[in-house]
């Protein structure tokens, strides 16, 4: 994470992001540093479960394992941070979309599969959906932390509108 932040203090653009998701990536090069076996899946939540590894006191710099044990997807979304994710295990499709809540609804302009030694990078304007269909276990790497995230929108498409989400995130701190 020290890393991460000299990365990061140059400024938040482009060339940042990447260089978080490549240093990310050379973390996850050592599969046995994150078995799947230390981020059990709990039964009360089928959706999956994250992990927090490692954050800053003002709530800076959040690292998190994601650990999905089935199918699972997310709606177009931002994050309103920059984010970065990185395969440790199984695949997660991206879609990557063209737009953000001011140009109404979001369409797909590329897809990418982000599994082990891959990872893909954010702007805090960015927006994506993620498409897991047998489970999957990846950093995930934000400015800030989740729940602190107030401003995050996806795309509904049973009201065919952006909507601010309204959900904690249920993490469980693995640094105790």
């Amino acid at each position: 994470m020290a890393d991460i932040r000299v990365i990061e203090s140059t400024g938040v653009d482009r060339v940042a992001v990447d260089g978080i998701r490549n240093r990310l990536i050379a973390l996850a090069a050592d599969k046995e540093l994150f078995p799947r076996s230390d981020f059990p899946v709990p039964q009360s939540n089928i959706g999956g479960q994250l992990y927090l590894l490692s954050q800053d006191s003002d709530g800076r710099f959040a690292l998190y394992v994601q650990v999905v044990a089935g199918a699972n997807s997310t709606p177009a979304h931002d994050h309103t941070t920059w984010a970065v994710i990185v395969g440790l295990e199984g695949q997660e499709l991206n879609r990557v979309y063209d737009g953000h809540a001011e140009k109404g609804k979001p369409e797909v302009v590329s897809e990418y599969v982000v599994e082990h030694g891959t990872g893909i990078a954010f702007l805090p304007e960015d927006v994506h959906s993620i498409h897991i269909e047998d489970g999957s276990l990846n950093f995930h790497c934000y400015g800030l932390d989740l729940n602190a995230l107030s401003e995050r929108q996806y795309w509904s498409e049973d009201s065919n509108e952006w909507k601010y989400f309204k959900n904690k995130f249920d993490i469980i701190d693995a640094r105790t």
